[in-house]
This record gives structure tokens, C-alpha cells and sequence, in this order.
């Protein structure tokens, strides 16, 4: 197993535990609106990752092996034996890789606005938005991640949730922010997640481009004890423009698992 980095993490709320695991260049503050839903039923773990909002810095590239190897240091730090665990966009690839490597920590999942099965022309697109990041600087790139995570009318009335996720995109160390997201980019789900035995939530946005309902669906039906549910009108970033509909979700599933 790599070597976890002890990564910065809260916890509020009370009943079973459950771990909250965001996406790329964001923090643990991206779930705010969806806390009120999950606090009253759950103690609500949410942590940053490695390079990202309060947590240190990694040293050198790393892959998911290595994320995977911080929420279990995360688990072991916040003293639970086992958790659900819900992770938006990369954080809902993370969730399941550690599910495949600790079984038995996780008592259920949560992907969120995450992508499996891509195509080659699913893959190419988001493999050429990593490119351009990489070619023309990240700042260059912001309206195109703008749009590809917000809805028109949501960046119309709300600026100011838009320039506060851009300010924290550009906030995050380069070199991390290119990193996981070609981990995202380059994660493949599709080979193992017939293996993944926890019951599941899966959720997306109807009008997400990169992790569409087609891809979702797509996961929901490999794996063994899935639920897909799609939220009407919302592309990417659903836990900020839709973080009470997503907390609903999540909340109303988790209490469901004990019918």
C-alpha cells in the first residue's frame, strides 16, 4: 500500500458513519449544502484530499492507489471500523477502488457524477480538456469547466458561486489539479466494478456531458447491488447547484438500506 498523507478532515452530525470524498480542485466545503440533510442521521466524516483545501501537499505524481491509501488513513484516524462512503466525480471513483481493496470497511456507496465504460470518443474529450489545461494554463480553461459543471441558468443568477469554484480551481496547486485529473481521466471502472458488493447509489446530473445517465447506467447495471437515480436539469457539479436535491438523495438511500 502507498504511503497515506494525513489528510485534513471533519466530522459533525451523529449516527453510522459516513465519509464524504470530493472531486477535482475543490475541498470538503463542496458538501455544505448537503451537511443539513446527513447530519441529523449520520456522522458525517469529510476530508481534503492530498494537495487540495487544509491538506498537505504531496510529494512528487501519485495515482489512485495512492487516494485510495488516504481515505483508509482517514477511516483509521477518525476511529470507525467500517463506513458508507460517497465521493463526487473522482472522489466516486475513489470510493469504489477502496471498496475493492477493503470489502469490508465500507457498508455502502455513494457515486456521484463519476464515469465508467467510456468510449474511445468519451475518453478522447476529456483526455483533450486535460490537454488543453496542460497547453494553454489552466486560467484559459476556466469558462470551459465553467460550462462543462454548471447549468447556463445557475451561472446566470449565481456569479458568485461560479468565481468562488474558479477562484478555488486556480487555488489549487497545478501540478495536483493536472494530477488527479488525469486520474479521472484515466480510470477505467468498467473492468472491475462486477466485484463491488456493497449496495449503491448512483447518481448523476441528466445533462452531465463527461458522466452522462447513458455511462451511469451503464454502471448501475455492472454492478451487482446498484440504484440509479438521474437529477433533472443538472450537469456536473450538482453538490453546488444542487446540493439539497443531492443530500436528499444520498440521505434517502442510506436510510432506505435498512428495509
Amino acid at each position: 500500500m502507498t504511503q497515506p498523507i494525513s489528510c485534513a478532515y471533519s466530522v459533525s452530525g451523529s449516527g453510522p458513519p459516513l465519509i464524504l470524498v470530493h472531486g477535482i480542485g475543490a475541498s470538503r466545503a463542496t458538501w455544505a449544502t448537503a451537511l443539513p440533510l446527513l447530519e441529523p442521521h449520520f456522522t458525517v466524516i469529510a476530508y481534503d484530499l492530498r494537495g487540495h483545501g487544509a491538506s498537505p501537499q504531496p510529494e512528487g505524481r501519485f495515482g489512485l492507489d495512492a487516494l485510495v491509501a488516504d481515505l483508509e488513513h482517514v477511516r483509521e484516524q477518525a476511529g470507525v471500523e467500517a463506513a458508507h462512503i460517497a465521493g463526487h466525480s473522482l472522489g466516486g471513483m475513489i470510493g469504489p477502488a477502496y471498496a475493492r481493496t477493503f470489502p469490508d470497511r465500507v457498508l455502502s456507496l455513494g457515486l456521484l457524477s463519476t464515469a465508467a465504460f467510456r468510449t474511445e470518443k468519451d475518453s478522447a474529450n476529456v483526455k483533450a480538456v486535460v490537454a488543453a489545461m496542460r497547453e494553454r494554463g489552466i486560467a484559459d480553461e476556466l469558462g470551459t469547466l465553467a460550462h462543462r459543471w454548471f447549468t447556463d441558468g445557475f451561472i446566470a443568477e449565481h456569479p458568485e458561486v461560479i468565481e468562488a469554484r474558479m477562484a478555488q480551481v486556480i487555488g489549487t496547486n497545478p501540478e495536483v489539479f493536472l494530477n488527479v485529473f488525469d486520474i479521472y481521466a484515466g480510470t477505467e471502472m468498467a473492468p472491475w466494478l462486477h466485484e463491488i458488493t456493497a449496495r449503491s447509489l448512483v447518481l448523476t446530473g441528466e445533462n452531465d456531458g463527461g458522466c452522462p445517465p447513458r455511462l451511469n447506467q451503464l454502471i448501475a447495471e455492472a454492478m451487482p447491488f446498484a440504484t440509479l437515480r438521474v437529477l433533472p436539469g443538472l450537469k456536473h457539479s450538482i453538490l453546488l447547484e444542487g446540493g439539497a436535491q443531492t443530500g436528499a438523495c444520498l440521505r434517502d438511500f442510506l436510510l432506505g438500506l435498512g428495509d
